[in-house]
């Protein structure tokens, strides 16, 4: 009988062993799982900026940075680099979730990118490049800057060079053979800057920056003048990686984008911006852009 009682007992030891040998593995599984699964939400989330306007400006970027994060629940970090080129090579290596680039690298990389959102501006996806001089020039069209030394904004950029390009190259003449000179301010305040200043005697810059800057710096846009206003084109919009608009990650920033203009915090962030919101749109939006970006190609030695 005793036997049979020690045997007995043997077989409760082991099978309370197996028991929580099963019940270890399983709490190890749904942790490890709860550790792959934290591990991946907490990874953050990198947004790209360019040099657009206000991109130094700590209040807004501390106030997008914690509207993107509560949001999307997760960590986001804003990227930003002097360039348009740099943050376009972040976003097209996979180093960016999302970035807020320009019409101009979205056709340049068609293939490899695809569109979010677009900002919404006077309440619509739209804005113009205007070519500026010193308010006290006596000129009143871009024939007339023949032989200027010209301040652009950026080599990639829409508003910034591509448009008044486009502009030269349907008469059959490239901006360097135009201009006497060119520079690259990278920065649409800085080409402002430089051609109130005088530093340089003309200059394409985006229609938006500008007419935000004559709201909150008005002393300084009132030295220069606006002489030609292009076509209405796509906002600079936002991007990521062909193939990772239904990625989580993704997703995340687009809701969050979308969802501003219903956020009071959204809204805070907006109006810094001077921006009515951020909406869906086709590819077809920027079409124009790319037309423009073949044009000046075609002239390309």
């Amino acid at each position: 009988m005793a036997g049979k009682l020690l045997s007995l007992e043997c077989m409760k030891t082991k099978r309370r062993q197996v028991l929580g040998t099963v019940a270890a593995g399983i709490l190890f599984h749904w942790r490890g799982g709860q550790s792959v699964r934290a591990a991946s939400t907490s990874s953050p989330l990198r947004f790209g900026l360019t040099p657009v306007f206000l991109s130094n400006d700590v209040e807004l970027l501390t106030k997008l940075k914690g509207y993107l994060s509560r949001q999307t629940g997760r960590e986001v970090q804003l990227v930003q680099r002097r360039t348009y080129e740099e943050i376009t090579g972040l976003l097209l290596s996979g180093q960016l979730t999302a970035a807020w680039i320009c019409g101009y690298p979205l056709v340049q990389y068609r293939p490899q990118l695809s569109l979010l959102a677009v900002p919404l501006w006077r309440n619509q996806p739209l804005y113009s490049s205007y070519v500026i001089v010193p308010a006290g020039r006596q000129v009143s069209v871009v024939d007339e800057l023949r032989g200027d030394l010209h301040a652009f904004s950026d080599p990639n950029s829409n508003s910034g060079y591509l448009v008044t390009a486009a502009l030269l190259a349907a008469t059959g003449l490239r901006a360097e053979v135009f201009f006497r000179d060119t520079i690259f301010t990278y920065g649409h305040r800085n080409v402002v800057r430089a051609v109130a200043s005088g530093l340089a005697q003309s200059g394409s810059v985006d229609g938006y920056v500008w007419e935000v800057m004559a709201s909150i710096e008005p002393d300084l846009t009132a030295r220069t003048k606006v002489i030609r206003k292009s076509e209405l084109l796509g906002f600079p919009p936002v991007a990521c990686i062909a193939g990772q608009t239904a990625s989580t990650d993704v997703e995340l920033i687009r809701h969050a984008l979308l969802a501003m203009r219903d956020d009071p915090e959204g809204r805070s962030v907006l109006s810094l911006l001077r921006l009515d919101g951020f909406s869906e749109e086709p590819q077809s939006l920027f079409d124009p852009i790319a037309a423009k970006m073949r044009l000046v190609r075609s002239l390309t030695p």
